[in-house]
């Protein structure tokens, strides 16, 4: 059976990336935006409980990324969960930019505004809901909370102590927590605009929420671990979820601090207990698709870490004589990571040169970003290790570097040549190879491409992989973004590449490592008409 679930998920691989060339069924679909599903999910009759305000600015990338001047690790308290849950995936402001997207005109008006988040997801449409399971001990009463990101409050879905469901759920995981947060996924939140190929876009956006995460833990002083491998089954219940609808991808432990509990034991709740709460439901027709169903069930089939043997599935060492990159400018990540989450967003069209992107800002990119592959959770051993994703560089318009093709290595600081530029031009090929309309690539300094390999990630993992190897490029996403913000530089993460021409442009034909995410790096212009609206 489970060989049968890795080859429904290969096949699905194949069809996204070769998605350029033969597009994903349906045919023709058209987005009905009219009819869609709101973008917070709510429970309109369940008590909400009103969440603390962020703290003050928090360590900046600097201190993150080279680990001084950070808080002391203690407990969770109600304070720091409200700065985690608001900074990540709430909303931050209300933001109009000038760019070539061709809603642009639609944005001025209020129903149709854009609402910013600290954490990037594909086209907007934050499809990850997040649930509080609370055990005895903590600062609120024992039962399950629903987190509204527009709201920026908990809803209160059931009263009693679940976490032995929790804790059923995770298996023989060795780090019990006293509560627990849940990481689910609503499909139909982005599928409704990207139907089948919205699979592939979600398990991107849980982790770039993760990424978020794995930076707000340390800054707020608090212990994070992702958990990947768990039954999702029992928590679907749980939750009254229909699991192809919505579906639970991660869970984090949390305990909480000595000063924030005080509150009594519960007598813990029956096992086939669920919420009673109905979510408001926006669209009138909810559609489902039958490539997303296939994949997630497959992929959702039960999984064994395997931190030990994932080794087999890093990318491979490359040959090929070093470029030295400028050491990494520590000084330019010198900005608060509260002010770069709520400053982070998607260039689209707003790329402008020149002034070209820098080699040292390119190399300070990279080693922030790459330092993503590493984090606390079941997948990882304890120094975070082995990184199932590789970086390259599209090198465009950046000075100091040829132009020309590079994998990035961390090890060194430096890029190894893949290929020179082609023939027409780094520019003309990359036009060439982007399908959509909201980038001209003749401005864009730098593209970077997170690459894996997913056939060995599901012989290590099973069909459980293609979750987690996308958890990572999200990840290493995510921080891209910031390290990008810190600098003053643009950034756009893009699906919109014909994959298969890029892997070529790489070397990667013949082998079984592929480009999976591509963001695009430049300047934007000083003098703009955007208004942001900090809420």
């Amino acid at each position: 059976m489970q060989q049968e679930a890795i080859e429904v998920v290969r096949e699905y691989t194949e069809a996204v990336f070769r998605r350029a060339r033969t597009p994903m069924e349906p045919l023709n679909y058209e987005v009905d935006w009219a009819d869609q599903p709101s973008r917070h999910k709510s429970y309109p009759d369940a008590p909400r409980l009103p969440l603390p305000a962020p703290p003050p600015d928090l360590p900046t990338l600097r201190d993150l990324h080279t680990g001084e001047h950070l808080p002391p690790v203690t407990g969770w308290s109600l304070a720091r969960l409200a700065a985690l849950l608001r900074l990540s995936y709430g909303v931050l402001d209300r933001r109009l930019t000038v760019n070539w997207n061709q809603d642009l005109a639609q944005r001025a008006h209020f129903e149709h505004a854009v609402w910013g988040r600290g954490t990037a997801s594909g086209g907007g449409m934050y499809p990850v809901e997040l649930y509080l399971v609370v055990g005895a001990g903590g600062p609120l009463l024992p039962g399950v909370y629903h987190y509204h990101t527009g709201s920026h409050v908990l809803e209160r879905l059931l009263l009693g102590d679940v976490t032995p469901t929790v804790r059923a759920a995770l298996g023989g995981d060795a780090a019990p927590g006293d509560s627990y947060l849940l990481a689910g996924i609503r499909f139909w939140k982005n599928s409704f605009k990207y139907n089948s190929f919205s699979y592939h876009v979600v398990t991107q956006d849980l982790g770039a929420l993760l990424g978020s995460w794995d930076l707000l833990a340390p800054a707020l002083g608090v212990p994070l671990r992702r958990l990947l491998c768990f039954d999702p089954a029992p928590l679907q219940r749980l939750l009254d979820l229909d699991g192809d609808a919505e579906s639970i991808f991660a869970v984090v432990p949390v305990t909480w601090d000595g000063a924030a509990g005080g509150r009594p034991a519960a007598e813990p709740v029956d096992a086939d207990v669920r919420t009673r709460y109905t979510a408001f439901e926006r669209s009138r027709r909810v559609r489902d698709f039958a490539a997303v169903t296939a994949v997630h069930r497959a992929a959702a089939a039960p999984c064994v870490p395997a931190p030990d043997d994932a080794g087999t599935a890093t990318p491979r060492d490359l040959p090929g004589d070093p470029v030295a990159l400028p050491a990494v400018q520590l000084d330019r990540l010198a900005s608060p990571l509260s002010t770069v989450l709520a400053s982070r967003s998607s260039s689209f069209g707003r790329f402008r040169r020149p002034p070209d992107v820098t080699a040292a800002e390119l190399g300070t990119t990279l080693a922030f970003a790459a330092a993503g592959r590493r984090y606390p959770g079941d997948v990882k051993r304890p120094d975070g290790g082995p990184e199932l994703t590789r970086l390259w560089v599209f090198a465009n318009h950046v000075d100091g570097l040829p132009a020309g093709t590079y994998a990035y290595c961390e090890r060194r600081h430096a890029l190894l040549p893949a290929a020179p530029a082609p023939d027409e031009g780094m520019a003309a090929f990359l036009q060439q190879q982007y399908f959509l309309t909201n980038y001209t690539m003749g401005q864009v300094g730098a593209v970077l491409a997170i690459s894996g390999r997913p056939d060995a990630v599901l012989d290590v993992f099973g069909p459980r992989g293609y979750r987690i190897l996308n958890a990572e490029v999200g990840t290493v996403a995510q921080r891209a973004y910031c390290a990008a913000t810190a600098q003053d530089l643009g950034c756009g993460a893009v699906l919109g590449f014909d994959n298969v021409a890029m892997n070529t442009a790489l070397g990667l034909d013949g082998t079984d490592e592929r480009t999976v995410l591509f963001l695009l790096l430049g300047r934007h212009p000083q003098a703009t008409a955007d208004v942001a609206y900090r809420l």
